[in-house]
């Protein structure tokens, strides 16, 4: 008996399969769809992403440089917080 070549229904790749070893002896990958974009598009594509990514890096720099005076205004509300309130805190593991 000759190998037959059966097409997978899911990916269109192709099964060559021997009867009489009952087993698949040769795999060919599916063709690879084309994306449809063309080679300008894709570059003002990449473009576009560089300059978003330029303006993220921007304000995450930003905010770096201004987190010590955010972290210390957090820390002098939680001063003030603890003074205008001297009752004992309560401990979370003693809910229970």
């Amino acid at each position: 008996m000759a190998a037959f070549v059966v097409t997978c229904p899911c990916c269109r790749g192709r099964l060559t399969i021997d009867p009489a070893l009952e087993a698949v002896i040769a795999h060919e990958a599916p063709p690879r769809p084309r994306s449809g974009v063309g080679l300008d598009e894709a570059l003002s594509s990449l473009a576009g992403q560089a300059a978003k990514r330029a303006q993220l890096f921007k304000e995450q720099l930003k905010a770096e440089q201004s987190k010590g005076k955010v972290l210390d205004r957090m820390f002098q509300e939680g001063l003030k917080k603890a003074k205008d309130d001297p009752g004992k805190p309560i401990n979370p593991m003693e809910l229970d």
